[in-house]
C-alpha cells in the first residue's frame, strides 16, 4: 500500500530499502536501522510499519530516508482527516496518519526521552491529559505567500507553499474566513508576504495581512465589506514591513492585538494553567514570580490564590492589556533575564518561556535567590531538559505531567515541578 504522506514514485535505484519502524522522535520522524546499522529517521511513518525507503541520505551515525510504499502496515495507522496532509504534503501537522491514542503515547515519549538523554534523569515517560477535541481547535492560523498561492508550507520543503482549502485543525469561523477572503484574493494587499487568521476571546474574527514593503492596503474597505455580506465580517489588520500592525477596515474596536502572543488552544491551556498554579501550593501572600507572563492569565490565577505578584514580560502591548484586564500586580515590561535582577527575592517562581527556553542567566539568578519552588511550563522538551540542566543539583524534578494543546502535531506542552534540593 502507499501511505499517507508517501509520494507515488518509482524507488531509485541502489537507494532502496526495507525496515521495520520501531518508535517515533522527537519531531514525529519514524525510526528504523538500516542494513548497514545506522539508526535512519524517516517522516509519516509509525511505530510498527514494515517501510521500503526512498532517497536515502546517509551521515556519519545516521541516515534521513522518504517513504515510497508499506508491504506491512502498522495497526495503528488511521486515514489522515486533512485531505492536504497527503495530497498536498502539508508540513503543518507530522501526526495525522496515527490514532489518537498513539499520538499521546509518542508526545509524552517525547518529553521522557529528553529528559533521561539531555538532562540524564531516571524518570518514566510522564502522563499526558489528552485534548477535548483535536480538530478545528486552533484559535490562530499563520499563511504565507509564495507566487500564486496563499497557504502553509510542504513538510521538510520550507520553501514551498500550497494552496490552502481548509485547515481541520483550525477553528470553523477561521475557515469560513478563509474560504470568503481566498475567493477575493485580489483584494489582499500588493507585495504579501503573510496572512494572519485569528480569534479573539469574544469571538471576534482578524485578519492581520502583512507586507514586503509600505504600499497601501486599497482593497480593505471593499474587502470588509464583502466580508460583511457573507457573514463572516472580520477587523482587518495592516502590517508593513518593520513597521506595527493597524486597523484599517472592519470593526476597530477588537477585543485585544492581533499579533500579541496567546495560545492557540485557549481551553487546554487553561487546564494546563491550573495544574501549574495548583502545584505551586499556598500562596499565603508570598512573592511570586511570573515570568515570561503574556498577556497576564497566570498572573489572575495567581492573584486569586493570594500571591504578591511580579509579572515579567517582553512585549509592552501584552503589559499594556494585562494592565487593563488583570488584577492589581507589579507589572514589568522587559527581558525576563534582565528584569528579574530588580525584583524582591521570591519564595515561589512559574515561568512559561518560548520555545527558545530560559537565558543562562535566569537559572544562575534563580539559584541565588533561591525559591522554594519552580514551576516550569515549556512547549520544548530540549530546552526544558536543558534548563532544568542548569537549576541542578539546587533544584530537583519532583513531578512532570504533559497537556496536548496540538493534537495531530508532534508538539506538546509539559509542566514540570522543581523544588529546593
Amino acid at each position: 500500500m502507499v501511505a499517507a504522506g508517501a509520494r507515488r514514485r518509482t524507488p531509485l535505484s541502489g537507494a532502496v530499502e526495507t525496515v521495520r519502524i520501531l518508535r517515533l522522535a522527537a519531531g514525529g520522524d519514524g525510526v528504523g536501522n538500516l542494513a548497514d546499522g545506522r539508526t535512519v529517521f524517516v517522516p509519516r511513518t509509525a511505530p510498527g510499519d514494515l517501510a521500503t525507503l526512498v532517497d536515502v541520505r546517509r551521515a556519519k551515525r545516521f541516515a534521513r530516508a522518504r517513504l515510497s510504499h508499506l508491504p506491512e502496515a502498522s495497526p495503528s495507522r488511521v486515514d489522515p482527516p486533512c485531505p492536504h496532509y497527503t495530497r498536498d504534503e502539508c508540513g503543518g501537522c507530522q501526526l495525522q496518519h496515527l490514532g489518537y491514542p498513539t499520538q499521546l503515547e509518542a508526545r509524552g515519549s517525547f518529553v521522557g526521552d529528553a529528559l533521561r538523554k539531555l538532562a540524564g534523569l531516571s524518570v518514566p515517560d510522564p502522563s499526558v491529559e489528552p485534548a477535548d477535541t483535536v480538530l478545528g481547535y486552533r484559535t490562530k492560523l499563520t499563511l504565507s505567500a509564495r507566487g500564486r498561492h496563499i497557504g502553509l508550507h510542504k513538510y521538510g520543503r520550507p520553501g514551498e507553499v500550497f494552496d490552502l482549502e481548509w485547515c481541520h485543525i483550525t477553528a470553523a469561523p477561521l475557515n469560513q474566513l478563509w474560504q470568503a477572503v481566498r475567493r477575493r484574493r485580489t483584494l489582499l494587499p500588493a507585495g504579501l508576504d503573510r496572512v494572519v487568521l485569528r480569534l479573539d476571546r469574544a469571538g471576534g474574527r482578524h485578519l492581520l495581512a502583512r507586507v514586503v514593503g509600505s504600499r497601501v492596503w486599497a482593497g480593505a474597505k471593499d474587502l470588509a465589506g464583502a466580508l460583511v455580506n457573507d457573514g463572516t465580517p472580520a477587523s482587518l489588520w495592516w502590517q508593513p514591513e518593520n513597521g506595527a500592525a493597524r486597523v484599517v477596515a472592519g470593526d476597530r474596536h477588537g477585543a485585544g492585538h492581533v499579533d500579541v502572543f496567546e495560545q492557540v488552544n485557549p481551553a487546554m491551556a487553561h487546564r494546563a494553567r491550573l495544574f501549574a498554579v495548583d502545584r505551586m501550593g499556598a500562596m499565603d501572600a508570598a512573592t511570586v514570580w511570573d515570568l515570561y507572563a503574556g498577556v497576564g492569565d497566570t498572573t489572575v490565577l495567581l492573584s486569586e490564590r493570594g500571591g504578591q505578584v511580579h509579572s515579567v514580560e517582553r512585549e509592552q502591548r501584552a503589559v499594556d492589556h494585562a494592565k487593563m484586564t488583570g488584577p492589581p500586580a507589579h507589572r514589568h515590561a522587559g527581558l525576563a533575564e534582565l528584569a528579574i535582577e530588580t525584583l524582591p527575592d521570591p519564595e515561589l517562581v512559574i515561568a512559561n518561556p518560548p520555545r527558545v527556553g530560559m537565558d543562562p542567566r535566569v537559572p544562575a539568578v534563580l539559584i541565588d535567590r533561591a525559591p522554594r519552588r519552580i514551576v516550569y511550563i515549556s512547549c520544548d522538551a530540549a530546552t526544558l531538559a536543558r534548563d532544568i540542566t542548569r537549576l541542578a543539583p539546587a533544584y530537583r524534578l519532583v513531578e512532570t505531567r504533559c497537556f496536548d494543546l496540538f493534537p495531530q502535531t508532534a508538539h506538546i506542552e509539559t509542566v514540570a515541578i522543581l523544588e529546593r534540593a
